[in-house]
């Protein structure tokens, strides 16, 4: 209600500035957060926090303005430095906010917590990481819940309330052997149940058995060409790299895309199946309304290697007149294959499983290269040793068309769903 009452002086504001059209959204936010360190309990706050953000438009000229100050005072300010802006705009007719969507009332998640259980589950998932991974030291750990609400409105009669909450729990981990220690992994995961141990939520227990693993390092000799079997958390890295890469607004707008005319092709080996879904049962905070005032839609990118479609919002949909796509958030479902992570493994001659990677952005054409983060040697069908810092080479969209398999196993960790996928022809050098 409090929200409502903001929202309603908020109109007040802009009429009375006789503000032509205008979309704004008003947030309020809550963290409850528990911090690890070494494995024990150091600190439990809340935090509280207010936004509000204004996109106005002076004719074909476009202001935005955001700030945390949702009293009479700090949204006049607002609007004054969004009138500015609009003032100092170019002139661009491709601005614009979505036409009407109604009244929606959106709720997701859990919106009442039960931080007993939420600090048991923790306490639990601590105890069966000293019982189960003994070399493992849980360096830093944040358990937290979030909770949600907000509106938006526009001059075309939208009005979208959200209300959600979720609990998130997240580490940094390394393993320790007398004086040999590893280097630092990290995951997280999200969930809105207090159901299942958090060890068997996400890919937490698989990055316990990778540092423990990493134990005596070995560097890897010389340069060959091999399979590189990406970890979920990895190959999500590269398939937004490819999706920025390839089929985003700005690469579109500029006409640097090599998938520029490619809807409707083969840009992908068939195994490959990537939407966005802010509606699966297992994306616990999907999108529900973008930044251009649409209701979300669920959106099949790459169906079966064919291109069905460019990631544009709708700026980018007026500037290059493509369709405009009604999702714009981070709610990545992979489709699994047909072979087990074994199966996978077993597959490969000569490779990596490679659960990161650090590098700079792809060159316009997809080349990248970087350095393999928590890997493993895979030789002769077995995992043989874990590697430093052996070096990866290859192109992004021959990486995805040379898909040797891609898992049944599937990494749910409340924010997508991502198998392990293997791809063929990448370079891997060591010393």
């Amino acid at each position: 209600m409090e929200l409502r009452k903001t929202a309603a002086l908020m109109d007040g504001i802009l009429r009375a500035e006789n503000a032509a059209k205008y979309s704004y959204t008003l947030c309020n936010s809550e963290k409850q957060e528990l911090n690890l360190e070494n494995g024990e309990f150091k600190l439990l706050r809340t935090v509280f926090n207010n936004t509000a953000s204004l996109k106005l438009f002076d004719g074909a000229k476009m202001g935005s303005a955001s700030g945390n100050d949702l009293t009479e005072v700090g949204l006049k300010a607002l609007l004054q430095d969004a009138k500015a802006a609009a003032a100092s705009a170019t002139e661009d007719e491709c601005h614009d906010i979505a036409p009407g969507q109604g009244k929606h009332v959106f709720r997701q998640g859990v919106c009442e917590p039960d931080m007993d259980r939420f600090i048991e589950r923790i306490k639990e998932f601590l105890d069966t990481a000293a019982k189960e991974y003994p070399k493992v030291r849980i360096m830093m750990g944040i358990g937290s819940y979030d909770r949600w609400s907000w509106i938006t409105r526009n001059t075309n009669g939208t009005e979208f309330e959200g209300f959600g909450g979720i609990y998130h729990f997240s580490i940094e981990i390394c393993a320790t052997d007398g004086e040999k220690t590893t280097g630092l992994d990290y995951t997280g995961v999200g969930m809105k149940t207090l159901d299942t141990p958090f060890m068997e939520l996400g890919d937490l227990r698989k990055h316990m058995e990778s540092v423990q693993n990493s134990m005596d390092p070995q560097a890897l000799e010389g340069k060959f060409t091999g399979t590189v079997i990406m970890t979920p958390g990895c190959a999500t890295d590269f398939i937004y790299m490819t999706l920025m890469n390839y089929i985003s607004g700005g690469v579109i707008i500029d006409g640097t895309s090599l998938w520029l005319d490619k809807v409707g092709e083969q840009v992908a080996d068939e195994k490959l199946t990537i939407a966005m879904k802010p509606f699966d049962e297992r994306i616990i905070n999907g999108e529900r309304a973008t930044g251009s005032n649409f209701l979300a839609e669920d959106v099949t990118l790459i169906e079966k290697g064919v291109l069905k479609t460019h990631w544009l919002n709708l700026y980018a949909a007026n500037k290059t007149g493509r369709p405009v796509v009604k999702n714009t958030g981070s709610d990545l479902v992979v489709s699994p294959g047909d072979r087990t992570l074994d199966e996978l493994i077993a597959s490969v001659d000569r490779g990596l499983l490679m659960g990161g990677f650090s590098g700079g952005q792809p060159g316009t054409n997809g080349e990248f290269s970087g350095v393999a983060k928590n890997s493993f040697l895979i030789e002769n069908g077995r995992i043989k040793c874990a590697v430093t810092e052996t070096m990866v080479n290859g192109n992004l969209g021959e990486a995805f068309r040379s898909i040797r398999g891609i898992s049944k196993e599937l990494c749910c960790d409340g924010g997508s769903v991502v198998p392990y996928i293997a791809v063929d022809g990448i370079v891997i050098s060591g010393k």
